[in-house]
Protein backbone atom coordinates (compact mmCIF):
# COMPACT_ATOMS: atom_id res chain seq x y z
CA UNK A 1 0.00 0.00 0.00
CA UNK A 2 2.97 2.33 0.33
CA UNK A 3 2.30 2.92 -3.16
CA UNK A 4 -0.69 4.51 -3.23
CA UNK A 5 -1.27 7.83 -4.41
CA UNK A 6 -4.05 10.44 -4.13
CA UNK A 7 -5.94 12.99 -6.36
CA UNK A 8 -8.89 15.36 -5.66
CA UNK A 9 -11.30 17.23 -8.07
CA UNK A 10 -13.42 20.49 -6.41
CA UNK A 11 -15.36 22.28 -8.77
CA UNK A 12 -16.00 26.00 -7.58
CA UNK A 13 -18.64 28.15 -8.95
CA UNK A 14 -19.06 31.70 -7.31
CA UNK A 15 -18.12 30.28 -4.06
CA UNK A 16 -14.50 30.46 -3.58
CA UNK A 17 -14.95 30.93 0.68
CA UNK A 18 -16.95 27.27 0.74
CA UNK A 19 -14.07 26.02 -1.33
CA UNK A 20 -11.55 27.28 0.39
CA UNK A 21 -12.84 25.30 4.04
CA UNK A 22 -13.30 22.21 2.06
CA UNK A 23 -9.76 22.68 0.87
CA UNK A 24 -8.43 22.87 3.86
CA UNK A 25 -10.14 20.15 5.79
CA UNK A 26 -8.67 17.94 3.34
CA UNK A 27 -5.59 18.77 2.96
CA UNK A 28 -5.85 19.06 6.64
CA UNK A 29 -6.43 15.51 7.25
CA UNK A 30 -5.40 13.78 4.53
CA UNK A 31 -1.78 12.07 6.30
CA UNK A 32 -1.48 8.47 5.13
CA UNK A 33 -1.13 8.80 1.58
CA UNK A 34 0.38 11.41 -0.99
CA UNK A 35 -2.12 14.06 -1.99
CA UNK A 36 -2.61 16.45 -5.56
CA UNK A 37 -5.88 18.46 -4.81
CA UNK A 38 -7.24 20.35 -8.06
CA UNK A 39 -9.88 23.11 -7.59
CA UNK A 40 -11.50 24.03 -11.11
CA UNK A 41 -13.25 27.22 -11.08
CA UNK A 42 -16.04 27.24 -13.59
CA UNK A 43 -16.01 30.53 -14.77
CA UNK A 44 -16.59 32.77 -11.67
CA UNK A 45 -17.76 36.04 -11.60
CA UNK A 46 -17.53 36.58 -8.06
CA UNK A 47 -14.74 38.44 -7.61
CA UNK A 48 -12.99 35.94 -5.05
CA UNK A 49 -10.82 34.27 -7.24
CA UNK A 50 -7.92 35.31 -5.02
CA UNK A 51 -8.59 33.44 -2.19
CA UNK A 52 -8.04 30.37 -4.58
CA UNK A 53 -5.02 31.52 -6.29
CA UNK A 54 -3.49 32.02 -3.03
CA UNK A 55 -4.41 28.64 -1.39
CA UNK A 56 -1.57 26.55 -0.49
CA UNK A 57 -1.09 22.43 -2.03
CA UNK A 58 -4.23 23.65 -4.32
CA UNK A 59 -3.35 23.75 -8.28
CA UNK A 60 -6.04 25.73 -9.65
CA UNK A 61 -7.43 25.29 -13.02
CA UNK A 62 -9.47 28.50 -14.49
CA UNK A 63 -12.26 28.28 -16.83
CA UNK A 64 -13.67 30.88 -18.68
CA UNK A 65 -16.97 29.98 -18.26
CA UNK A 66 -19.33 27.61 -16.34
CA UNK A 67 -18.82 24.18 -18.93
CA UNK A 68 -21.40 22.43 -15.82
CA UNK A 69 -20.21 19.70 -13.26
CA UNK A 70 -19.38 16.95 -15.32
CA UNK A 71 -16.93 18.50 -17.74
CA UNK A 72 -15.48 21.05 -15.46
CA UNK A 73 -14.43 17.44 -13.09
CA UNK A 74 -13.05 15.84 -16.43
CA UNK A 75 -10.27 18.70 -16.53
CA UNK A 76 -8.32 16.95 -14.99
CA UNK A 77 -8.32 13.68 -16.79
CA UNK A 78 -5.47 15.34 -18.75
CA UNK A 79 -3.24 15.94 -15.77
CA UNK A 80 -1.72 13.40 -13.04
CA UNK A 81 -3.78 11.48 -10.89
CA UNK A 82 -3.46 9.69 -7.78
CA UNK A 83 -4.24 5.74 -7.64
CA UNK A 84 -7.50 6.83 -6.67
CA UNK A 85 -9.15 10.06 -7.20
CA UNK A 86 -12.20 11.59 -5.52
CA UNK A 87 -14.20 13.98 -6.85
CA UNK A 88 -16.18 16.15 -3.90
CA UNK A 89 -18.12 18.95 -3.65
CA UNK A 90 -17.02 22.49 -2.59
CA UNK A 91 -19.56 22.46 0.49
CA UNK A 92 -17.72 18.53 1.99
CA UNK A 93 -15.43 18.57 5.11
CA UNK A 94 -13.79 15.88 6.83
CA UNK A 95 -12.54 15.40 10.30
CA UNK A 96 -10.38 12.36 9.39
CA UNK A 97 -8.59 11.09 7.05
CA UNK A 98 -11.35 9.53 5.21
CA UNK A 99 -9.71 9.81 1.90
CA UNK A 100 -7.28 7.25 2.93
CA UNK A 101 -9.63 5.10 4.66
CA UNK A 102 -11.61 4.78 1.47
CA UNK A 103 -8.35 4.05 -0.30
CA UNK A 104 -7.17 0.85 2.12
CA UNK A 105 -10.90 0.08 1.44
CA UNK A 106 -10.34 -0.26 -2.54
CA UNK A 107 -7.30 -2.17 -1.90
CA UNK A 108 -8.56 -4.32 0.35
CA UNK A 109 -10.85 -5.40 -2.33
CA UNK A 110 -9.91 -4.98 -5.71
CA UNK A 111 -13.50 -5.73 -7.39
CA UNK A 112 -14.85 -2.19 -6.10
CA UNK A 113 -15.12 0.00 -8.88
CA UNK A 114 -16.70 3.23 -7.43
CA UNK A 115 -17.46 3.89 -3.93
CA UNK A 116 -19.14 6.75 -1.70
CA UNK A 117 -18.96 7.20 2.06
CA UNK A 118 -21.81 8.14 4.76
CA UNK A 119 -23.05 11.67 4.25
CA UNK A 120 -24.02 13.52 7.19
CA UNK A 121 -25.53 16.87 7.59
CA UNK A 122 -24.23 19.37 9.76
CA UNK A 123 -26.39 18.08 12.89
CA UNK A 124 -24.76 14.98 12.67
CA UNK A 125 -27.77 13.00 10.99
CA UNK A 126 -27.38 11.15 7.93
CA UNK A 127 -28.11 13.01 4.68
CA UNK A 128 -30.08 10.17 2.93
CA UNK A 129 -29.14 10.11 -0.57
CA UNK A 130 -30.78 8.12 -3.53
CA UNK A 131 -28.85 4.43 -3.79
CA UNK A 132 -31.33 2.81 -6.06
CA UNK A 133 -31.68 4.04 -10.41
CA UNK A 134 -33.40 7.17 -10.88
CA UNK A 135 -36.71 6.98 -12.33
CA UNK A 136 -39.36 9.69 -13.26
CA UNK A 137 -41.64 8.83 -10.41
CA UNK A 138 -38.68 8.39 -8.00
CA UNK A 139 -37.25 11.76 -8.68
CA UNK A 140 -40.48 13.53 -9.28
CA UNK A 141 -42.90 12.05 -6.41
CA UNK A 142 -40.04 11.85 -4.27
CA UNK A 143 -39.38 15.31 -4.27
CA UNK A 144 -42.80 15.73 -2.78
CA UNK A 145 -41.33 13.92 0.50
CA UNK A 146 -42.69 16.74 2.54
CA UNK A 147 -46.38 15.98 1.51
CA UNK A 148 -45.84 12.56 3.55
CA UNK A 149 -47.68 9.19 2.51
CA UNK A 150 -46.85 7.41 -0.71
CA UNK A 151 -44.65 10.75 -1.41
CA UNK A 152 -42.81 10.32 1.68
CA UNK A 153 -42.28 6.45 0.92
CA UNK A 154 -40.94 6.84 -2.55
CA UNK A 155 -38.23 8.85 -1.15
CA UNK A 156 -37.45 6.71 1.55
CA UNK A 157 -37.29 3.51 -0.77
CA UNK A 158 -35.31 6.08 -3.16
CA UNK A 159 -32.73 6.75 -0.28
CA UNK A 160 -33.19 3.66 1.32
CA UNK A 161 -33.68 5.50 4.34
CA UNK A 162 -35.22 2.82 6.54
CA UNK A 163 -32.01 -0.47 4.96
CA UNK A 164 -29.82 -1.04 8.15
CA UNK A 165 -26.36 -1.32 7.20
CA UNK A 166 -24.04 -4.17 7.36
CA UNK A 167 -20.54 -3.15 5.40
CA UNK A 168 -19.83 -2.14 2.62
CA UNK A 169 -23.10 -2.54 0.58
CA UNK A 170 -23.41 -2.15 -3.13
CA UNK A 171 -25.91 0.04 -4.53
CA UNK A 172 -26.79 1.64 -8.08
CA UNK A 173 -26.09 5.08 -7.35
CA UNK A 174 -23.11 6.74 -5.58
CA UNK A 175 -23.48 10.59 -4.79
CA UNK A 176 -21.54 12.88 -7.09
CA UNK A 177 -20.90 14.97 -4.32
CA UNK A 178 -17.87 12.53 -2.33
CA UNK A 179 -16.91 9.47 -4.73
CA UNK A 180 -13.93 7.99 -4.88
CA UNK A 181 -12.99 5.65 -8.32
CA UNK A 182 -9.64 3.77 -9.17
CA UNK A 183 -8.22 6.43 -11.65
CA UNK A 184 -7.33 3.75 -14.34
CA UNK A 185 -11.34 3.20 -13.97
CA UNK A 186 -12.41 6.95 -14.35
CA UNK A 187 -9.85 7.21 -17.56
CA UNK A 188 -11.30 3.95 -19.19
CA UNK A 189 -14.72 5.58 -18.51
CA UNK A 190 -13.75 8.75 -20.09
CA UNK A 191 -14.78 10.52 -16.71
CA UNK A 192 -18.81 12.44 -16.68
CA UNK A 193 -20.99 12.12 -19.69
CA UNK A 194 -20.73 15.75 -20.30
CA UNK A 195 -24.22 15.85 -21.86
CA UNK A 196 -25.58 16.22 -18.13
CA UNK A 197 -24.62 19.91 -17.56
CA UNK A 198 -25.49 19.72 -14.44
CA UNK A 199 -27.41 16.38 -12.26
CA UNK A 200 -27.54 12.92 -12.68
CA UNK A 201 -23.94 12.61 -13.86
CA UNK A 202 -23.03 10.92 -11.00
CA UNK A 203 -25.86 7.87 -11.56
CA UNK A 204 -24.38 8.14 -15.15
CA UNK A 205 -21.12 7.33 -14.04
CA UNK A 206 -22.56 5.00 -11.27
CA UNK A 207 -23.86 2.83 -14.03
CA UNK A 208 -21.34 2.92 -16.63
CA UNK A 209 -18.80 1.90 -13.94
CA UNK A 210 -20.99 -1.40 -13.01
CA UNK A 211 -19.18 -3.07 -16.00
CA UNK A 212 -15.64 -2.49 -14.00
CA UNK A 213 -17.09 -4.08 -10.93
CA UNK A 214 -19.13 -3.38 -7.88
CA UNK A 215 -20.52 -0.06 -7.13
CA UNK A 216 -20.47 0.43 -3.13
CA UNK A 217 -21.89 2.31 -0.04
CA UNK A 218 -19.35 2.23 2.53
CA UNK A 219 -21.40 3.46 5.81
CA UNK A 220 -17.75 3.27 8.24
CA UNK A 221 -16.57 5.94 6.70
CA UNK A 222 -18.46 9.67 7.18
CA UNK A 223 -17.84 13.05 5.81
CA UNK A 224 -19.97 16.08 6.42
CA UNK A 225 -22.03 17.45 3.11
CA UNK A 226 -23.28 21.53 4.20
CA UNK A 227 -25.96 20.96 1.70
CA UNK A 228 -27.60 23.72 0.09
CA UNK A 229 -30.35 22.01 -1.96
CA UNK A 230 -29.90 24.59 -4.94
CA UNK A 231 -32.41 23.06 -6.72
CA UNK A 232 -34.78 22.84 -4.55
CA UNK A 233 -34.53 27.03 -4.11
CA UNK A 234 -32.85 28.49 -7.45
CA UNK A 235 -35.45 27.81 -10.53
CA UNK A 236 -32.04 27.77 -12.86
CA UNK A 237 -31.04 24.75 -10.69
CA UNK A 238 -34.26 23.48 -11.00
CA UNK A 239 -34.48 23.81 -14.72
CA UNK A 240 -31.10 22.02 -15.43
CA UNK A 241 -32.36 19.30 -12.61
CA UNK A 242 -35.46 18.48 -14.60
CA UNK A 243 -33.53 18.64 -17.46
CA UNK A 244 -30.83 15.78 -17.14
CA UNK A 245 -33.65 13.83 -15.31
CA UNK A 246 -35.35 13.16 -18.90
CA UNK A 247 -31.48 12.73 -20.52
CA UNK A 248 -30.83 10.20 -18.04
CA UNK A 249 -34.19 8.15 -18.33
CA UNK A 250 -33.66 8.42 -22.36
CA UNK A 251 -30.29 7.49 -21.88
CA UNK A 252 -31.32 4.52 -20.05
CA UNK A 253 -33.65 3.75 -22.70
Amino acid sequence: MDSITLSVSIVNYNDAATTVEACQSILKHTVKYPLRLYVIDNGSADGDAGLLQNLSGVELIQLPRNIGFGAAHNQVLSRPLGTYHFVVNPDITVASDVLSDLADVFAEHPDLALAMPRIMNDDGTEQHLPKEVPTLKRMFLGRLSALGGPFEKIRREYTWADKPWNGITDVDFCSGCFMAIPSENLQKLGGFDERFFMYLEDADLTLRAKALGRTVFVPQIEVVHHWKRESAKNLKCLFYHVASSFKFVLKRR
